[in-house]
């Protein structure tokens, strides 16, 4: 499969939100059309989360056979289970209250509420994505990411590499955004994905735009994140300024 990498132009953060909603609902509809199932990684985030909501009230989603899709996450602030910093509690608000998904298809990342500690939350999901997958080395459909300032990508944070070498699942104990222990797919997991949506919105991100776009030798995370097929940047005005002036 060949690797391609697009990046798309948005006016805003809504415009991007809407422009990555009509990409998952269509890449979602075609892969349960060709293999009968399709495994979605989510991501969090203010754009991440509005693409949801968005996702949730595009006309047309009784196209897609809820009940062959499973939703999965990007990553997951380790915490307990009804807390607001959690990916799943903002998709659960976001977009599963207003869907019909057989709750067996929703796979949270363990919390502090059914796990011992942040290792054993580790091992726990990496059981659950052996025994859905059949094997330690899933490969996604679809995977969504936003992107932070310093160019972190999930719970994939500059400088941090060294703890996530020949990993599925990583354990990050010490977030330099709080709260500080994470789970996260590792590079291997997310780049193993037949394809890569990413949602940037702020002007605050425009440089890690630049970098990763324009630097060869760029060392940021997001600028190791490639999709085994497609990789699509949806990236507003303010994220691109630096970018398209270039």
């Amino acid at each position: 499969m060949e690797h391609i990498t697009e990046i798309r132009r948005a006016i805003n953060a809504a415009d991007v939100a809407a422009q990555a909603a009509r990409e998952i609902l269509e890449t979602l509809v075609s892969v349960v059309a060709k293999n009968g199932i399709a495994n979605v990684a989510l991501t969090g985030g203010t754009v991440g989360i509005l693409t949801l909501s968005t996702l949730a009230e595009q006309p047309d989603l009784e196209r897609l056979d809820l009940n062959s899709v499973h939703f999965w996450w990007g990553d997951e602030r380790y915490v307990n289970a009804s807390s607001q910093d959690r990916n799943a509690v903002q998709a659960r608000q976001a977009l599963f209250q207003s869907i019909a998904v057989p709750a067996a298809n929703i796979h949270e990342f363990p919390s502090t509420d059914n796990s011992a500690d942040l290792l054993d939350a580790k091992e726990i999901f990496t059981e659950e994505i052996n025994r859905h997958f059949g094997s330690l080395n899933p490969v996604f459909d679809l995977v969504t990411l936003g992107m932070g300032p310093d160019g972190h990508v999930a719970s994939l944070f500059p400088g941090h590499e060294d703890k996530t070498a020949d990993q599925i699942i990583v354990a990050e104990s010490n977030s330099p955004k709080p709260p500080a222990e994470r789970l996260s797919l590792s590079y291997s997991a997310i780049n193993a994905a037949s394809k890569i949506v990413f949602v940037v919105s702020g002007l605050d991100k425009s440089n890690a735009v630049t970098q990763v776009h324009t630097d060869e030798n760029c060392e940021l995370p997001a600028a190791k994140i490639s999709a085994v097929g497609e990789t699509i940047w949806f990236v507003d005005q303010a994220a691109g300024a630096e970018f398209w002036s270039c």
